[in-house]
């Protein structure tokens, strides 16, 4: 990032809220540290309550930190002007569901200080881009969650923006749904956008993500590049054999008797060890190795392992 102001900075973030009778302290975030380069797609990943919501609120000006600071593009968020760059899609965004999809965005865009003719222009193409019928004559009310889902993310898309702020984008949509909105911020990734959003669907954040962040109770667990998250928590060594079958290969069953299998040529090689000693024994016998490959843990393997020291520590 040197050389570039973040797209996204946060130092020190704290917000507590009071709750229930008793107006007892609840702290949602403490002492967030953050940043987002320009052009990154960056996965913000975290339970239920991890003060992910909390962290975007505060992004776009609607919620207050109790201390720290944030800025967008060197901005601090507490400036209007700082989001002039910036779309932001909450998780259960709520619309005037009396107007159809294309007087939606064209009241938004005029909110947003887009020209009529500007709005002309844009809103058929967004709406088309999302999967809608640009002459779609439906009030909103009879949408299913996917197509305001998609509604939502037109809007988004209103202006042309820098930077892409989505809460739980893929939230409550079945699969088609939710691969559309992948694409869609692969896409956005590849055109140089900036795309923060926040995520439980794994899998879909890890084909789309080029950095990641783990959230729990407030506090950063983790963060990097997803090639390097990834990598750091490696599974076992995956040997494919050819030739006579490896488990009834006597001369083997030192090696091999206390070795998972995935299939009667295949042998898993814990990822604590090096796979040397069993494939140099192979390669003396009757066997071909096809391949040797070390699997890496999923996106979701990964986060399971992150929170599982401060679930422990909690409980």
């Amino acid at each position: 990032m040197s050389g570039q102001t973040p797209a996204i900075r946060v130092r020190s973030l704290q917000k507590t809220f009071r709750t229930g009778l008793r107006r007892r302290r609840t702290s949602a975030l403490i002492g967030l540290d953050l940043e987002v380069a320009p052009g990154e797609v960056f996965g913000f990943i975290g339970p239920n309550g991890a003060g992910k919501t909390t962290t975007i609120k505060i992004l776009v000006g609607l919620l207050r930190p109790d201390g720290g600071e944030a800025s967008l593009f060197g901005r601090p968020v507490s400036d209007i002007r700082s989001r002039r760059r910036v779309s932001y899609l909450p998780e259960l965004p709520d619309f005037y569901d009396y107007l159809t999809p294309g007087e939606f965005l064209r009241h938004c865009g005029r909110l947003s200080g887009i020209d009529a003719g500007e709005l002309k222009r844009q809103v058929p193409g967004l709406l088309e881009q999302a999967g809608l019928d640009a002459n779609e004559k439906r009030p909103m009310r009879k949408f299913s969650k996917g197509m305001l889902q998609r509604v939502g993310l037109a809007q988004a898309m209103l202006g042309d923006p820098d930077l892409y702020i989505l809460d739980e984008p893929m939230g409550g949509l079945d699969p088609l749904g939710r691969r559309w909105v992948k694409d869609l911020i692969a896409d956005l990734g590849h055109r140089g956008k900036t795309v923060f959003f926040s995520s439980h669907v794994l899998a879909e954040a890890e084909a789309v993500c080029d950095r990641v962040a783990f959230l729990h109770r407030g506090r950063l667990l983790a963060s990097g590049s997803l090639r390097d998250v990834l990598e750091a928590h490696t599974n076992a060594w995956e040997v494919l054999v050819e030739g006579e079958a490896v488990r009834s290969d006597e001369s083997l069953k030192p090696l091999t008797a206390r070795l998972d299998a995935a299939g009667e040529d295949t042998l898993l090689v814990p990822a604590a060890e090096r796979p040397d000693e069993l494939l140099k024994a192979l390669l003396a016998g009757p066997h071909r190795i096809r391949s040797v490959n070390q699997r890496h843990a999923s996106l979701e393997e990964v986060f399971i392992r992150t929170l599982a020291p401060g679930i422990e520590k909690e409980d």
